[in-house]
């Protein structure tokens, strides 16, 4: 009976750190998060003043099209399905994905896609119209209703 009461205190105390621990990471996971917000505002304006007639040049000449479609839809068979027009990734998120991608997409890195290109490609994806929602397309509407 010692020896469990021992082993309730001192997982007790465990508890207790590791609440302690846990209540500074949260600290400091909100100022990283609030930091990452304040670089993003500061550098957004870089990306608010980027040209979405450059960015679409761009997104042609380095290929972007091949995979995601002129109009940044994507594609099942090359990217997914993924969506890259009107993103709803910050521009710093997307320039991190750019440059260092998961799957099958080639990294970009600087000496490839300069900052100013890829703020012009972001530019050009945000300005893509949003797609209509199917139940304003006559055609799908249709299609369901038989």
């Amino acid at each position: 009976m010692v020896q469990q009461s021992g082993y309730r205190f001192s997982q007790k105390i465990m508890l207790d750190q590791l609440g302690h621990v846990m209540k500074h990471v949260r600290v400091k996971l909100a100022l990283a998060a609030l930091c990452a917000v304040a670089a993003g505002l500061a550098l957004g304006d870089a990306a608010l003043a980027a040209s979405a007639d450059n960015g679409k040049t761009a997104f042609v000449k380095h290929g972007c099209w091949q995979c995601h479609g002129f109009e940044g839809q994507g594609s099942v068979a090359t990217s997914g399905g993924m969506v890259i027009a009107d993103t709803p990734l910050p521009f710093e998120a997307f320039k991190a994905y750019v440059r260092n991608p998961a799957g099958a997409m080639p990294p970009f890195h600087a000496e490839i896609l300069s900052d100013s290109d890829l703020a012009d490609i972001y530019a050009y994806l945000e300005s893509r119209p949003k797609p209509q929602p199917a139940k304003d397309i006559p055609l799908l509407n249709n299609l369901s209703t038989k």
